[in-house]
């Protein structure tokens, strides 16, 4: 029975490893030669399996890329969920984006690691990719607007607006931190602008966005 027992895990280890070859050899491609230089067929032959393979973990070419941030997409809307009891949705995801960058989580943008720094110039460059992360953002302003409903009790038309504006910011302070340094600023050197810009965009939203809440 024991070994039967375990064929399950085993098998799930094993689709693991295969999907982890693959997509590290495909950013490996990726950074080396450009992402449209680079065909499926050939990540398929340096993770050494079938084209088919390849794309029954990945459906599309983007996701090799793209799936590496699946778990940001709803990510600011897990932290209205899980604020505690008395925060506001707003002073929640401001806390939660300070503490990213104190960390240097690359979902802000201010991460100079350079393989880093060289993804968030590959996706710059390759229009296909821009154009999924824009699908990614409106996942993002989905999934919190639905947040803000069921937890803030927040208006319908109101959520939605709200999710719009604060992913919005979300976006353009990480893109805005991870282009400077994409070119070359260090994460030390621009840790007090970030602040000060993150600080300044919430101020900017809590002015407009204060009321999320009938009661408030």
């Amino acid at each position: 029975m024991g070994a039967v027992d375990e064929k399950p895990g085993l098998r799930e280890r094993k689709k693991q490893r295969t999907h982890a070859a693959i997509s590290d050899a495909a950013i490996a491609l990726f950074l080396e030669h450009g992402f449209q230089q680079v065909s499926v067929a050939q990540v398929a032959e340096a993770a050494e399996v079938s084209k088919r393979t390849v794309f029954a973990y990945f459906p599309a070419k983007e996701d090799l890329v793209v799936h590496r941030l699946a778990d940001h997409e709803t990510e600011i809307a897990r932290v209205v969920r899980a604020r505690p009891s008395g925060t506001d949705p707003l002073s929640a995801l401001r806390e939660h984006f300070l503490r990213g960058l104190r960390d240097r989580d690359p979902i802000t943008g201010l991460n100079d690691h350079p393989q880093v720094r060289r993804v968030h110039r590959m996706i710059l460059d390759a229009p296909s990719l821009v154009a999924r992360m824009e699908r990614f953002k409106t996942g993002s302003e989905r999934a919190l607007a639905e947040a803000l409903r069921e937890t803030a009790g927040t208006p319908e038309l109101t959520a939605r607006l709200a999710a719009v504006q604060i992913v919005a910011v979300h976006w353009a302070l990480a893109q805005d931190n991870a282009d400077r340094l994409a070119y070359g600023e260090s994460a030390d050197a621009r840790q007090a602008g970030a602040v000060a810009d993150a600080e300044h965009a919430f101020t900017l939203l809590e002015n407009g966005l204060r009321r999320l809440s009938p009661g408030d």
